[in-house]
C-alpha cells in the first residue's frame, strides 16, 4: 500500500511537471481548473557518525532521511500535501517507507485556518521544523522524547505528527502590517501516525505565542490526553493495608495519562538563531516501544522511569560568513525521571557550510554526560551532506 502511495505520488509529480510544458510531443497535457500549484519537493539527509560510548562504540555511515513530497492547491483557498518518508539504517526497515504527511488546510482566513489530517502536533516551536533548518544533527531531546517523535510513553516513531484536526491563526497587526500574536490548538487521537484511536480519549493540544518584534517570539503550549494499548497485563493493588491483591487484565485496554506544558522563546534575525525551549512531562510510560506488531498489545508499564521528565536546550546558530558559513553551539538535557540521576547532557559546538540553497554539509562535536550509565561521559561526532530538491 505505502509503495503504491509512491506510485502515485510520483506520477502526479511528473504529470504536473508535464503540465507545466504547455507542449509535450505535440499532445497539451491539462489538469483541472480548481487543482493549481502542484509540485513535487524531496530531500535527502547522508551522515557519518562515531561515538565513544563505552560497550556501544559506533563509527558508520547511514542514510538517516529521505523524503518525497507533493503539495499544491484545490480552489485556490484550500492548500494540500502528501508526504513519505524512507528510511536507511533502522533496526525496524520494514517501517520505512511510511506515509508521515496526508492533510489538506482551508487557508481563505490568515486568522482562522483549519487542518485535517495527519501532521505535525501543535506542541513547540522546534517539532514543526524542517530537519535540515533546525540547524543540528537531529532535534534536540525533549523534542524527539516528549513532542511525539520517540516518544517516551513507547509510541512508535511518528516524526512529531499525529492525525487530528487543528485551528490556527495569525492577527493583531501593528502600524507595519506584522500579526502580533499567534495561537493553535488541536484534537488528536494521541496514539502517532498511520494508527487509530485506541481508548477513544482525544488529545487536546495548544500553543499561543506573541511576536513584539521582527524575529522575536515568546510562546507557551499545553498538552493534555492519552497513549494507551490493549492487551494482557498484570498489576498489583495495593488499596488495602498488609493486604496487596494481584489483578490480571485479559485483553483490556490499558490507558496512560499525559500531562506535558512547554515554554519556548526564538530570536531569529540578520541571520542569526537563538532559541530556547523548557518541557516538563507527567505520565507513566510502557516498558517497550512500539516497533513491532506483537509490541502493540504489551502493556508492562516501564517502571524505572516513572511518571514525570522534563528537560531544556539553548542553543545559537551565527554567520561567520553571511547566508554560506555558520558557527553553532548547544546546551541539550532532558531528565528522563524527572531527577539528576537520569539527566542526559550534551554539550554541542560546530558549523554549517552551505554549498547552494540546496545543499549543505553539516558538522558537529558532542561532549556527552549520561548518568543513566556507568561511565557518565563519552564523544560523539557528527558530519552530514543534506540536499534538496
Amino acid at each position: 500500500m505505502k509503495k503504491l502511495l509512491l506510485v502515485i505520488c510520483l506520477l502526479l509529480g511528473v504529470a504536473t511537471l508535464q503540465a507545466q510544458d504547455e507542449k509535450k510531443e505535440g499532445k497539451t497535457i491539462k489538469l483541472p481548473s480548481w487543482i493549481s500549484d502542484v509540485k513535487l519537493s524531496g530531500y535527502g539527509m547522508l551522515q557519518y557518525q562515531a561515538s565513544t560510548q563505552k560497550n556501544a562504540k559506533a563509527n558508520t555511515f547511514n542514510i538517516r532521511m529521505g523524503r518525497i513530497a507533493l503539495d499544491g492547491r484545490i480552489l485556490n483557498d484550500f492548500y494540500w500535501k502528501a508526504q513519505i518518508q524512507f528510511n536507511g539504517n533502522t533496526s525496524t526497515l520494514g517501517s520505512s517507507p511510511r506515509l508521515v504527511d496526508l492533510f489538506v488546510e482551508w487557508q481563505k482566513y490568515p486568522f482562522a485556518m483549519i487542518k485535517v489530517g495527519q501532521f505535525k502536533r501543535a506542541f513547540t516551536f522546534e517539532n514543526p521544523m524542517h530537519p535540515i533548518d533546525q540547524g543540528f544533527y537531529s532535534y534536540s531531546q525533549i523534542i524527539s522524547t516528549l513532542a511525539g517523535m520517540s516518544d517516551r510513553t513507547g509510541m512508535h516513531p511518528s516524526n512529531g505528527r499525529d492525525i487530528g484536526i487543528q485551528l490556527q491563526g495569525d492577527f493583531l497587526k501593528n502600524s507595519n502590517g506584522r500579526n502580533l500574536l499567534h495561537y493553535q490548538i488541536g484534537v488528536y487521537n494521541g496514539q502517532g501516525i498511520n494508527t487509530s484511536d485506541v481508548d477513544q480519549q482525544k488529545d487536546l493540544i495548544g500553543g499561543v505565542w506573541v511576536m513584539p518584534i521582527k524575529g522575536l517570539r515568546i510562546g507557551a503550549f499545553g498538552m493534555t490526553g492519552s497513549y494507551a494499548r490493549k492487551g494482557n497485563w498484570t498489576e498489583i493493588d495495593n488499596r488495602v493495608q498488609d493486604d496487596p491483591v494481584e489483578i490480571t487484565h485479559t485483553n483490556e485496554v490499558r490507558k496512560l495519562q499525559q500531562r506535558r506544558y512547554a515554554l519556548s522563546a526564538e530570536y531569529k534575525a540578520n541571520d542569526w538563531t537563538l532559541r530556547s525551549e523548557y518541557i516538563h512531562s507527567t505520565g507513566k510510560a510502557f516498558k517497550t516501544r512500539y516497533q513491532k506488531a506483537e509490541n502493540a498489545s504489551d502493556c508492562a508499564i516501564n517502571e524505572a522511569i516513572g511518571d514525570k521528565a522534563d528537560g531544556v536546550y539553548a542553543l545559537a546558530i551565527a554567520p561567520v560568513i553571511k547566508k554560506k558559513l555558520y558557527a553553532k553551539a548547544r546546551y541539550d538535557m532532558y531528565r528522563s525521571a524527572g531527577d539528576w540521576n537520569s539527566a542526559k547532557t550534551l554539550y554541542e559546538v560546530g558549523f554549517n557550510y552551505v554549498i547552494h540553497k540546496n545543499i549543505q554539509i553539516n558538522a558537529e562535536y558532542a561532549f556527552v554526560n549520561d548518568r543513566n550509565l556507568n561511565k557518565h561521559n563519552y564523544n560523539l561526532f557528527d558530519v552530514q551532506l543534506d540536499f534538496r530538491f
